[in-house]
This record gives C-alpha cells, sequence and structure tokens, in this order.
C-alpha cells in the first residue's frame, strides 16, 4: 500500500509539473493487444474507485528538463518516451484477483508477441489473494528495443496498470524505475521470463 501511496505522489508531482506543458491534440499509446482490457475489466472480484492519467509526448519532454537537472541519470531514456498511461483501482475490501482473467491476460498479450516477466519469489495462491505487492511485467520487443511495457501492479487493496509507448534500451527501464508511475524496481524481486504461453 505504501508503494502505491508514493507511487501515486511522485507521478501526480510529475504530473503537475508536466501540466505547464501545452497539452498535444493527440496521444500515442501503447498499443494494447485484442482482449487485454476485457480481461483487465474482469480481474478483480471487488468493485473499484478508478484514477487514471496519460503523460503525452510534450509532457514528458517537459519534465524531462526538471528530472534531468534533478539527478535522473539518463537522459536518454526519458527521451525515448512517447507516452506513459496510468490507471489506478483501489477496493474497498480485499480483492481477489481470477485465476482465469489472469490467464486471459497472459493469453492475450503472448499471441501479440510480448514476453511476459513474473517474480519468481510469488506463489500461485498469492497472486490471486495477495499479502504484499505483486508484479507482472509485459515488454513487446522490435528487434533489440523495447516498444512497449505493461506492468500489473496489484494488492489486496489496489491494483495499477502502467502502459508505457516507448523506443527503449533494457537498461533504460532500470533509469525510469520510480518516474512517470513506472514503479520502482524491487531489490527482492526476481523476475523471470514466464513459462512459455503464460
Amino acid at each position: 500500500m505504501e508503494l502505491h501511496r508514493r507511487t501515486l505522489r511522485r507521478s501526480l508531482a510529475a504530473l503537475a509539473l508536466a501540466a505547464l506543458a501545452p497539452l498535444a491534440t493527440s496521444v500515442a499509446l501503447a498499443q494494447q493487444p485484442p482482449g487485454v482490457q476485457d480481461a483487465l475489466s474482469t480481474l478483480s472480484s471487488q468493485t473499484a474507485t478508478h484514477t487514471g492519467f496519460v503523460f503525452d509526448r510534450d509532457m514528458l519532454q517537459q519534465a524531462q528538463q526538471v528530472l534531468v537537472q534533478g539527478g535522473l541519470e539518463s537522459a536518454r531514456a526519458t527521451a525515448a518516451l512517447h507516452s506513459i498511461a496510468v490507471d489506478t483501482y483501489r477496493y474497498s475490501s480485499p480483492a481477489f484477483y481470477a485465476p482465469e482473467a489472469l490467464e486471459s491476460l497472459n493469453r492475450s498479450y503472448h499471441a501479440a508477441g510480448w514476453k511476459h516477466l513474473v517474480n519468481v519469489n510469488q506463489t500461485g495462491g498469492n497472486t490471486a489473494q495477495p499479502r504484499g505487492m505483486v508484479t507482472d511485467l509485459w515488454l513487446h520487443y522490435v528487434g533489440g528495443d523495447i516498444d512497449g511495457v505493461t506492468v500489473l501492479a496489484r494488492s489486496s487493496r489496489d491494483m495499477s496498470v502502467i502502459q508505457v509507448a516507448c523506443d527503449l534500451r533494457p537498461l533504460d527501464l532500470v533509469h525510469l524505475s520510480g518516474h512517470f508511475g513506472i514503479p520502482r524496481v524491487d531489490p527482492n524481486a526476481v523476475m523471470v521470463p514466464a513459462p512459455d504461453g503464460r
């Protein structure tokens, strides 16, 4: 829960800063594979309050200047971002995440050529009824570069979906963690490729 609060605070601060930039008429969002939105809408057993926002290219360029001045290690990483969409869901009581909806989500990403990374420290039971934070990461590659990232971070009372359209090298993700709503890399997580088809 504290991670979600910190992520939301950082995201809102960056959003307020980026709001100073002129709004673009179009937003380049990461292309979601067919079936993903349906799977996300049926993922939890609980109704939720929803907050969402999008950083478009102009907003990200404006925020990049401030982050580089503030010590962000890679200006190249922020320059390679096209858009970031952050959706946060809050539940009034502990949620149960339907295994069939998670499986449908994984199948949709897999069918579209995305690579799924999971935290090897998680158990099957903890992914359906998390006692702590559970993170899934999907990456879409073009050659050796990443052009799409989706992060699904969920706990018993909240869930965040972060979608990034980009042109990044894999190492750039480390530099961006903790900025623009992208969760900080958890030092205790061991992210590994999911088994084939999952």
